[in-house]
């Protein structure tokens, strides 16, 4: 009985060697030119601080940047983007945008400060090193381990070779822990020598954000990131916190020491460390800390050099703007005035106590100032895509470049505070119950008087550098005539403008390979999976089940009545599993009589199905796996779920 669960497995959707054909790209028309234009006019371009300080400390780095597998394959190299080394944005990058690009350039080995380091441009997010008494610990070990071990390496040319004491995960996002292996042994963690510390409901968040809306996450991460588009001033620039996602090997250790209220002080190998909890910020499960000898704060990553996502386009839940900025406000109160240097798990450090007060209040009043303006017009009555627009940061807080919108926007950030306030729904009874996008579309466009008919408007409306309209009226006509290529090239057209024009690395990624998909179909690329084998052995069996629950097909389900007592021994842990009503439910330490089949199955037995190296007959073959009743009904069960296209289409209507 060849049992598997579909699982789409780490939201890190790079390949590299595996970038699109840059044919079809165009250039960028003269609006386009013009609006970049008129934009730098506006910036102060002579402010050249964060050039210093992202330079500041400079130690070493690898001579060709080309961090590789055992096997060969290449999971991280800069290059591609010697694009970038020029003084003037070129026409098709944002002006602003484009200085971004350059700073997060800078790589290798950083000094902070003395007893801190930091590992910069490895990566999409950066790794701190805090030297100990007797040894290292190590803060937010990158994505994938050949990245992580490589930055350790650099580092252990350059300093003492002590060995890594401790390992701290900022938050639950998988850039902050899945290169922990490259870094630690698990054998050293589990027999006590190294100790893994994290926030208040780590586990949790971490597992379930890459599991249960994991296939959707991952094809969305495709657009988010650009991680398939050719480098270049028609391409993937840069990705706001940092250049892209590496592409390794995913792990996760959990851990052995939680974090779970404001205040908690540690002395991890002779150094101290006080704690301050900020759930629901940047992630459900996020601290930020200080190091009173350092008179060093990590931030995490509430407070970066951009305005970061209150809502992230590869979609997840809804951040909480008010807890942000009260975390800030916090922050401020604890240890502003005694702070030197703040660092985060992106970009540069900050220094200087004044500076820095400054920096982190105007971050605070940023996030504040989007909550507060977007409820204000909330409460006039006005929806969601008007306070996108409407809300525009006051001049004190949008002259300084760490607020610029480089990885979040106002424009989002404003209608995510809208959406976690009121949810979808604009109040307006004719957006209650919508027709679907294609029965929409296909009216819409017959009401316009036909799709050549829309399409020659549209073209007008592009020649007059109208692009957000074309885009939005051509998606339509799409959705109403999926074959029509003249459509499908004039809205990535359209969609190709509107990147070249955006400030955001992800708004730019989205807009172009919307535009790629519309000229050239979805590509046919590895499926990228979302959870690594680590995130699957650190579910819980609730998850599981509750994974498989979200596979069942209610239609195929219908009628069908199914029990079965599921029994994990190695945890010490039984279930009663049901489907009816076309809902799988389960109940904890419950086993029934009259169940139809009961399975006795090993927790890690389970991880092995879901990681398909092996299946259940194989299991019950090799003894540690029995089956006891109905064996049939397990097969009926699994036949009643769906399997998730990892490449579903976007801009395109489904098949």
């Amino acid at each position: 009985m060849k049992i598997r669960f579909l699982l789409p497995l780490v939201a890190v959707p790079l390949c590299f060697g595996a970038t699109l054909a840059a044919e079809s790209t165009k250039d960028a028309t003269p609006a386009t030119q013009q609006t970049n234009a008129d934009l730098l006019k506006t910036l102060p371009m002579s402010d050249r601080q964060d050039y210093a300080d992202a330079q500041r400390g400079f130690i070493a780095t690898l001579p060709d940047i080309n961090v590789k597998t055992p096997d060969g394959k290449t999971v991280w190299t800069l290059n591609g983007y010697q694009f970038l080394q020029g003084q003037d944005a070129p026409p098709s990058i944002n002006p602003s945008l484009y200085r971004n690009s350059q700073l997060n350039m800078n790589n290798g080995l950083f000094k902070v400060t003395d007893g801190i380091y930091q590992i910069r441009g490895f990566d999409l997010s950066d790794m701190t090193i805090v030297e100990s008494n007797n040894g290292i610990i190590v803060i937010d070990p990158l994505i994938s381990t050949e990245v992580a071990k490589a930055g350790l390496d650099l580092y252990y040319q350059h300093r003492p070779k002590k060995p890594v004491v401790a390992v701290i995960y900022t938050h639950s996002h998988v850039d902050h822990y899945g290169g922990v292996k490259g870094v630690v042994n698990e054998a050293d963690v589990k027999s006590g020598k190294v100790k893994i510390f994290a926030p208040d409901g780590f586990l949790e968040e971490a597992v379930s954000e890459n599991v249960f809306a994991g296939n959707a996450m991952s094809r969305r991460a495709i657009y988010m990131y650009g991680s398939l588009l050719p480098r270049g001033a028609q391409g993937q620039v840069d990705g706001g916190l940092g250049k892209t996602t590496s592409n390794g090997t995913v792990t996760l250790i959990p851990p052995t020491d939680i974090i779970r209220k404001t205040g908690e002080k540690r002395t991890i190998d002779g150094i101290d460390v006080v704690f301050q909890m900020a759930p629901g910020t940047e992630a459900p499960a996020e601290m930020l800390f200080y190091f009173p000898k350092y008179h060093a704060l990590c931030a995490a990553e509430d407070a970066t050099h951009t305005l970061h996502n209150l809502y992230t386009l590869r979609g997840a839940q809804v951040r909480d703007a008010n807890k942000w900025w009260q975390a800030l406000n916090t922050t401020i109160d604890m240890f502003g005035s005694d702070v030197q240097v703040v660092f985060a798990s992106h970009h540069w450090p900050t220094w200087d106590n004044a500076h820095i007060n400054d920096y982190l209040a105007k971050q605070r009043d940023t996030y504040k100032f989007v909550h507060d303006q977007s409820l204000r017009l909330l409460n006039m009555g006005y929806t969601m895509d008007e306070i996108g627009d409407m809300v525009k940061l006051p001049p004190s807080l949008d002259k300084q470049w760490y607020n610029h919108g480089y990885y979040g926007t106002v424009v989002h950030d404003a209608k995510a505070v809208y959406q976690r306030y009121m949810g979808w729904y604009s109040g307006n009874p004719a957006d209650l119950h919508p027709l679907p996008p294609v029965d929409s579309a296909k009216r819409t466009m017959d009401f316009m008087g036909g799709v050549p008919a829309v399409t020659k408007k549209a073209r007008d409306a592009y020649a007059k550098g109208d692009y957000r309209w074309v885009a939005q009226v051509m998606n339509m006509a799409v959705y109403a005539e999926p074959g029509n290529q003249e459509a499908k090239n004039l809205e990535a057209d359209a969609l190709e403008q509107l990147g070249y024009q955006s400030e955001s690395g992800p708004w730019r990624d989205v807009y172009l390979m919307g535009a790629y998909e519309l000229r050239n179909g979805i590509p046919k690329v590895p499926a990228v999976q979302t959870a690594s084998p680590d995130t699957i052995r650190a579910m819980t069996p609730e998850m599981a089940l509750e994974f498989l629950s979200m596979h069942i097909d209610g239609d195929k389900a219908d009628g069908k009545a199914i029990s079965v007592n599921w029994i994990f021994p190695d945890i010490h842990k039984q279930y009663v599993v049901r489907l009816e009503n076309s809902v799988l439910v389960y109940n904890e330490g419950k086993q029934i009589q009259n169940a139809d089949v009961t399975l006795t199955l090993p927790k890690s037995s389970l991880d092995n199905i879901m990681l398909h190296t092996t299946n259940l007959d194989k299991e019950v073959e090799a003894g540690r796996a029995k089956v006891d009743g109905d064996r049939g009904k397990i097969t009926e069960l699994l036949s009643l779920t769906d399997s998730f296209n990892p490449l579903f289409p976007i801009v395109t209507p489904r098949p």
